[in-house]
């Protein structure tokens, strides 16, 4: 397989994915504002993160013969639920949502990051800053839940998978196919 179509796959499933960030920190922040205000100020400022992320991986699209996924309502509904459902079920929650995701996240950049090794060095530098502020947040979230019990453990693993779900669902198999051809190289 070409690696541009790869490429064009990666840039479709990160802004998607970043797409559904937006709106699942957006639902969290949404609840948060009545129910644990404490927390606004630090979601905002990671859907800021995620925002910039979104748009930086649409600019990167038209140069590179991309079209954002044909399915961004997905994105939107399933994003809004899930940051919805895990806001409702405690402040605790919100971060272990924010690790399962951002962790599912950073796996599959990883992957894309070796991908793109020696093809596309200024794409790869857009996803290791990207990565970074990512990683941030899978970190803030991993010291503001607390020790992680059975439950938190599963919770991780169950919103991990559904991430994952959805980014197969998203892009109609194309990640998988994706991810087996940087894993061939």
């Amino acid at each position: 397989m070409d690696a541009a179509i790869t490429i064009r796959r990666i840039l479709k499933v990160n802004h998607a994915g970043e797409y559904g960030a937006i709106r699942i920190y957006g639902a969290q922040i949404a609840v948060a504002r009545y129910l644990y205000p404490a927390v606004v100020a630090t979601l905002s400022e990671i859907r800021g993160h995620e925002i910039e992320h979104c748009r930086l991986f649409r600019a990167a699209m038209p140069a590179r013969g991309a079209r954002p996924c044909r399915v961004m309502s997905f994105w939107s509904l399933g994003g809004f639920v899930l940051g919805f459902v895990t806001a409702l079920l405690g402040e605790r929650m919100i971060w272990i949502c924010t690790e399962a995701v951002e962790s599912a996240v950073h796996h599959h950049l990883e992957d894309q990051l070796a991908f793109l090794q020696g093809s596309d060095p200024e794409l790869k530098a857009l996803i290791s800053s990207i990565q970074e502020e990512e990683l941030s947040h899978l970190h803030e979230a991993q010291e503001r839940r607390g020790a992680a019990g059975a439950v938190q453990k599963s919770a991780v693993i169950v919103i991990g998978a559904v991430t994952d779900l959805l980014i197969w669902l998203s892009t109609w198999g194309d990640s998988t196919r994706m991810v087996r051809e940087m894993r061939s190289r």
